[in-house]
């Protein structure tokens, strides 16, 4: 046996390693604790800077529109979720139990949510259950006994729009859960002579129940937070997330802002919780002994899973379709005819194509700093044995981000980075990142934080799967930590790197709840364009920016995918010498 030399740390290694550790939570103190300080700060004083202790929460449950908000917002999750989950747990059960063709193409289609800004979900229902829209005309007179007509605008509307908006991500939640069961189990209640009805709800159902658990709460959190389609469609119906929208846009009132987002924090963050605890109980399911299931052929279930997938991405595609028609139509609905006009975004406000190659800027800017980042993190907190309470720090501060709504870092920010100086004690202390507000680094630094737990969290998955060995045989060869990240590390998890990219490119391109805050007329966002282009009744021209960014998502998630599968084949090479 070869004696394997006890881990040398070179000083020069320490040092490196705690040089770096330090640097990634000074970035997350600058672009994290400290806004969030400064939020709680806000919510305790009043607009003149006076200590109010809870009389922002006061006046926030006494006042009867403002506590039905988070009346409404609790509804809507609820109703949502449970809209949802069914027919998503139907989508994945077909993904992973049952040998129907065309997989992929359902798959893709399911995940088109993914790459929208959610205010295309709510201008799409307009356009297609609205006062004018096309089934509540009855495809335009075409066919009147089909014309209903829903009560889209309130709680109906924003139920619709949410649920198809969490669809993508109940739908990989639950797939990954029906994906991870032993195969022994459903043997041995074949040969205990039970039937597919009693296998399906002793067997299968408590085998995923911390799965469907873990959906239900990131569900519930992704409604509860998202600010896109109540805008669109909420009308007089208001929301926790539009209500601090009109308390700091509309009147002005930071104060009662930030009490009303530290009030949204408390269900997300209950949520966050509760979450974290199911995807640990969830880790003793599957041990070594366990056997893959092989989906077997059954007529009628495979037909009726089939079917359901049908539906489900006729369902998806109408949605986007609809609001491709809608750019694309001259006068919604008196004149149906084509035309590219809406296009032209001259003619309307919110920044034009020079909003969406900002978005372009930004989310490329967004992928390369977080994919470095959140990799150069993980690596730290994965590979380095010492320095123990630096990667404890740092991997708490990596899983903060995910219990936070996009509204409340992004009036988080306002606070911090909008203050030229902090009064402290009676003394004026200058504000050094003041200067930031008002930049494209503080809109990257922003949705690199925003999103940063996800990829943080592929990162550290990639780099456990590589085995220890390879450190260990480095280390005794006095190979410098940096040499072996370059030469063995990086080009194994080069293709979670990519995946890293992609993800913090597509959330960039889309996302509107953290930004919203901090654009400036001089640095205007597609995705901002679109509320303000609605806001202006301008819905048509909303579709045709909407629709841009799904396509820019699109060509960009290809670009990424096929990159990564690449990186995957170089890898696999690499391995084989």
């Amino acid at each position: 046996m070869i004696a394997v030399p006890s881990r040398q740390y070179f000083p020069s290694d320490r040092l490196i390693q705690a040089f770096l550790l330090l640097g990634s939570l000074l970035f997350m103190t600058a672009g994290l604790i400290l806004p969030l300080g400064e939020l709680f700060v806000k919510c305790l004083t009043d607009s003149q800077g006076n200590f109010a202790g809870m009389a922002n929460f006061v006046r926030f449950f006494t006042a009867s529109s403002l506590a039905t908000g988070l009346y409404h917002s609790l509804y809507v999750s609820f109703m949502s979720t449970l809209v949802a989950l069914p027919p998503a747990f139907i989508f994945a059960y077909a993904m992973t139990r049952t040998p129907i063709r065309g997989k992929p193409f359902f798959r893709h289609i399911a995940m088109l949510p993914l790459f929208a800004p959610t205010m295309l979900m709510g201008i799409s229902l307009i356009y297609l259950f609205g006062r004018k829209g096309i089934v509540t005309t009855g495809f335009f007179g075409l066919l009147p006994w089909l014309g209903v007509d829903i009560g889209l605008y309130g709680a109906t509307g924003i139920i619709i729009a949410e649920a198809i908006l969490v669809f993508p991500p109940s739908v990989m939640i639950l797939m990954t859960a029906l994906s991870n069961s032993d195969a022994r189990l459903y043997e041995a209640a074949e040969a205990l002579g039970a039937g597919r009805p009693e296998i399906f709800w002793s067997v299968t159902l408590p085998g995923v129940k911390y799965g469907v658990m873990s959906a239900a709460f990131v569900c519930f959190t992704l409604v509860f937070t998202d600010f896109g389609a109540p805008k669109v469609l909420g009308g007089n119906y208001s929301v926790l997330a539009t209500d601090i929208y009109k308390q700091v846009v509309g009147q002005q009132n930071f104060n009662l802002g930030a009490s009303i987002s530290i009030i949204m924090l408390m269900p997300t963050l209950l949520a966050f919780i509760a979450d974290n605890w199911l995807r640990r109980r969830q880790e003793g399911v599957i041990t070594s002994r366990s056997t893959p299931l092989v989906p077997k052929a059954n007529a009628w279930r495979d037909c009726i899973c089939y079917l359901f997938c049908i539906g489900g991405s006729v369902v998806i595609l109408s949605v986007f379709l609809t609001a491709v028609f809608a750019s694309l139509v001259d006068v919604w609905p008196y004149k149906l005819a084509l035309s590219l006009k809406h296009y032209n975004f001259k003619e309307y406000g919110g920044g034009g194509y020079t909003a969406f190659w900002n978005s372009i800027r930004l989310a490329t800017y967004t992928a390369a700093v977080g994919a470095v980042m959140t990799f150069g993190t993980a690596y730290l907190v994965e590979k380095t044995r010492r320095l123990v309470w630096l990667r404890r720090a740092a991997y708490g501060l990596s899983l903060i981000p995910l219990a936070l709504p996009g509204l409340v870092i992004g009036l988080a920010y306002i606070f911090l980075f909008n203050s030229t100086a902090f009064s402290v004690a009676g003394l004026k202390i200058p504000n050094p990142l003041a200067q930031l507000y008002g930049t494209m680094i503080l809109l990257v630094v922003c949705n690199v934080v925003h999103f940063y737990t996800v990829g943080f969290l592929t990162a550290s998955a990639a780099l456990r799967q590589i085995d220890r060995e390879f450190d260990l045989v480095a280390e005794s060869l006095s190979v410098p930590f940096y040499v072996m990240f370059r030469r063995v590390t990086l080009p194994l998890c080069l293709p979670a790197v990519i995946d890293i990219a992609g993800y913090y490119f597509v959330s960039a391109m889309a996302t509107v709840s953290a930004v919203i805050f901090l654009y400036t007329p001089d640095l205007q966002l597609a995705s901002v364009a679109v509320v303000n282009m609605d806001d202006a009744g301008d819905s048509a021209p909303a579709a045709a920016m909407s629709v841009l960014i799904v396509l820019a998502n699109i060509v960009a998630k290809g670009v990424f995918e096929l990159s990564s599968k690449r990186a995957r084949k170089a890898a696999e090479r690499w391995r084989s010498r």
